[in-house]
């Protein structure tokens, strides 16, 4: 098997993307990414971010490469980012949200334009999968948009739809409707 296959099987999981991380786990020093790019093999998207050329383009490309900039694997879709990919409300947010852990720190001058990065230590049970990418749980999402202000009418109608969908329980949509409710005040 050949870099670039064992490079294509774990792009096949993400979008078309890897990451300098994934070629280190495969053994593969980082260097040879930048002699795949030089032949166009890939495509550098930023620092130790690739994508296969030939690789479609679909709706999703910028959530999945937003997780994967962060350069940590424990990076998540979060927020009004993860009420939107679940359909929870007609939030519509005009930036990606992503959460790392906290003692990850990135440069804020490094940040792409379109994201913001939140810092929070999630537990194994706070983050699921949405189309394969590493999204907070939507229990989660919500507690996270109550803390951050989120429009209180879209938080509430994501509250509504989760629960009316079984998406979450109804002792979790009481405490967040109480906590939505104190944080308006």
């Amino acid at each position: 098997m050949t870099l670039r296959d064992e490079l294509w099987t774990v792009a096949v999981e993400q979008y078309g993307y890897v990451t300098a991380r994934n070629a280190a786990a495969l053994g593969v020093a980082v260097i040879e990414l930048g002699k795949l790019a030089a032949r166009g093999t890939l495509e550098r998207v930023s620092q130790g971010l690739y994508r296969f050329p030939e690789w479609p383009v679909s709706a999703n490309d910028h959530l999945m490469e937003a997780v994967l900039w962060t350069r940590d694997p424990q990076a998540a879709l979060s927020h009004e980012t993860a009420l939107a990919v679940y359909e929870l409300s007609d939030v519509n947010p005009d930036k990606t949200h992503v959460t790392v852990p906290k003692q990850r720190r990135l440069r804020r001058q490094e940040y792409p334009p379109a994201l913001v990065v939140h810092y929070q230590d999630l537990a194994d049970g706070q983050v699921g999968w949405w189309e394969l990418i590493p999204t907070v749980t939507v229990a989660t999402a919500i507690d996270q948009c109550i803390a951050a202000r989120v429009r209180p009418d879209l938080v509430l109608q994501a509250i509504d739809t989760a629960r009316r969908q079984g998406r979450v329980d109804e002792a979790t949509a009481v405490r967040q409707r109480r906590e939505l409710a104190e944080a308006d005040r």
